[in-house]
């Protein structure tokens, strides 16, 4: 199925796909001002980033449970009241206020993910095809595109509030497309109303894992470009940017080549890309070199998160979907705080160079889950 082919299909979630970008895209250009602004050093900022976690861990018993509860509205409402939080990144002065801040985007982001990844899923079943590549592309693309115009913006010395309202005022108007009826599934026989944990937890490992990578590039690659190797704040936007664009270009080739190439080949090679390119960023001895390292990271990464939530979906009755997503997502999501946390720590102990190797080994830990996910599915799909 062609990338264009399977977004047509999937267009509804995909439009959601583009909501969590252009926020992401955005908070990831502001982190050198978002820091500054409340004067906090590399391991307490990396700890307040965690605070999202508290959100996102809420999320994943949320979302099954809003999804029954507005049905084919559920993008609808949650992607607005994202809409109304992500103003507040541009207002908080304090360490307390800011961790608050990022309990309420754990939260809307958590939930909201969740719900547009089970959307997906439950496309793919009905199709028999893969989508989630084409739609996590779309994500990449919409943060790529946010993350250089908030580069611009800054350069402009729009003020931060300015940055988030125009933000929060995009996500609205495509709010009011996101209405998708919910997929009517039969009732779990009795006795088998618990979902099935082994896949979660093998796969929900695996997207952590590479969402490590994802997630370090995304809050810290602005930092390493202006503090380690003295670029200006363009140059340090283009850092997030160049990892959304090649995670996008990843995940487009990773729709175009999966019904011809099985998914475990395509996780191999793209967790040996995504080590190689957290070390060239480590010890990249300039901005373009840093890109490059960006830029293979983001195309190892980009497929394996994907494909990770697919297989996943796939492996579980339809019953549990929803519930087997929401926690294989959620645990892969809080790669985003867990590892901008690490990133902190390291950092501050030993510079950024160092925490962007201690990352690189994380990928690599991707290997140790592969052969139960093999055992769990149809080898010929994975």
């Amino acid at each position: 199925m062609s990338v264009l082919t399977a977004l047509s299909v999937s267009r509804t979630p995909a439009m959601a796909f583009v909501v969590i970008g252009v926020f992401w895209g955005t908070f990831a250009a502001m982190v050198p001002v978002t820091k500054a602004r409340l004067g906090v050093n590399d391991a307490v900022f990396g700890s307040l980033l965690l605070c999202s976690a508290a959100g996102l861990l809420t999320a994943m018993f949320l979302a099954p449970k809003l999804e029954s509860w507005l049905g084919a509205r559920g993008m609808q409402i949650v992607a607005a009241v994202f809409g109304c939080v992500m103003v507040l990144p541009g207002v908080v002065e304090t360490p307390l206020a800011f961790a608050l801040t990022m309990v309420a985007l754990g939260l809307a982001s958590g939930t909201l993910d969740v719900l547009m990844n089970a959307r997906v899923s439950a496309l793919e079943a009905r199709e028999g095809r893969a989508l989630m590549n084409a739609n996590h592309g779309v994500f990449s693309i919409s943060y790529a595109v946010s993350a250089v115009a908030t580069g611009l913006g800054r350069e402009a010395d729009l003020a931060a509030l300015v940055i988030f309202g125009a933000c929060a005022v995009v996500i609205a108007l495509i709010a009011t497309q996101l209405w998708m009826p919910v997929d009517p599934v039969e009732a779990p026989e009795e006795g088998s109303r618990r979902a099935p944990m082994l896949p979660v937890l093998l796969c929900g490992a695996v997207v952590l894992l590479a969402f490590s990578g994802e997630a370090a590039v995304e809050a810290w690659s602005a930092l390493h470009v202006e503090r380690t190797l003295g670029g200006g704040a363009a140059e340090g936007a283009l850092g997030p940017a160049t990892l959304g664009l090649m995670m996008a270009l990843g995940r487009f080739s990773g729709q175009a080549v999966s019904e011809r190439i099985s998914e475990m080949r395509i996780i191999v090679i793209g967790t040996c890309l995504a080590m190689a390119g957290a070390v060239l960023a480590a010890v990249a001895p300039s901005v373009a070199v840093a890109y490059l390292g960006f830029g293979v990271l983001g195309l190892g990464v980009s497929v394996i998160g994907p494909i990770g939530i697919g297989i996943a979906g796939r492996l579980v009755p339809p019953w549990a979907r929803t519930v087997v997503v929401a926690r294989t997502a959620v645990m892969g999501f809080m790669a985003f705080f867990l590892a901008p946390m690490v990133m902190g720590v390291v950092s501050e102990a030993f510079g950024l160079r160092v925490a962007f190797l201690v990352i690189g080994g994380m990928v690599g830990l991707i290997f140790v889950f592969l052969p139960g996910i093999r055992r769990l599915g149809d080898t010929s799909r994975i």
